[in-house]
């Protein structure tokens, strides 16, 4: 394991250990989280005094084209229960997303420092929000950073039901659209993988991340 300095700098993805941990330390500057994203690495972690990097292999990727759209889900885009917008309340967005509790985990790694260095990211046009509504309501959303032919998503959230699922698929479609390569999910999820996304070698996500 790695330990960051002030350099700018990360080491190569193949150092992370088997459970994907590849650095401690550094800071949450922009510039440090962009350069994360264009090299394969995420930051995880629930105690701003100790930031961690993270590379799992293999990874879990979409592959847009990939999307799975359920019945039940095709009939909810079918009948406009949803209105999606993007980038009108990215700080909303991660307030909720901090606020999900999740399966195993103690807490949240939207930690202020996070959400100041994210919102930084979205005012220089890296990171970006998805936002779903439901009668004048935020009802579910998601945000990431977009590389331009990646989109790395970071967390989601659910006030209603099928809300997140809408914000992801309308992410992929849009994907579809624009020509990228494919959404980064970072680590398995049984939703995720019921949506289509799948795992792969750390080795070919980097090999699309440098294309």
């Amino acid at each position: 394991m790695h330990f960051l300095g002030d350099r700018l700098e990360f080491p190569p993805v193949e150092m992370a250990n088997d459970d994907g941990l590849l650095a401690v330390g550094g800071d949450l500057a922009p510039e440090r989280l962009l350069l994360a994203y264009k090299s394969g690495i995420f930051p995880w972690f629930n105690d701003d005094a100790l930031m961690l990097w993270w590379s799992p292999d293999p990874r879990m990727v979409l592959f847009p084209e990939e999307i799975k759209v359920s019945k039940s889900m095709r009939k909810v885009i079918r009948d406009k229960q949803f209105r999606l917008t993007q980038n009108t309340c990215f700080a909303e967005v991660l307030d909720q997303c901090a606020k999900v509790e999740r399966k195993g985990q103690e807490g949240t790694w939207i930690t202020p420092k996070m959400k100041a260095s994210y919102t930084e990211l979205h005012n220089k046009g890296f990171a970006k929000s998805y936002e779903v509504w439901e009668d004048g309501n935020l009802v579910g959303g998601l945000y990431g950073v977009d590389l331009g032919h990646v989109f790395c998503g970071e967390s989601m959230f659910s006030l209603k039901p099928n809300a997140s699922k809408f914000a992801f698929i309308s992410l992929a479609m849009e994907c579809i659209e624009k020509g990228y390569e494919l959404i980064d999910c970072q680590v398995h999820t049984e939703h995720l993988e019921s949506l289509g996304a799948t795992l792969i070698p750390r080795s070919e996500f980097m090999k699309i991340l440098k294309s």
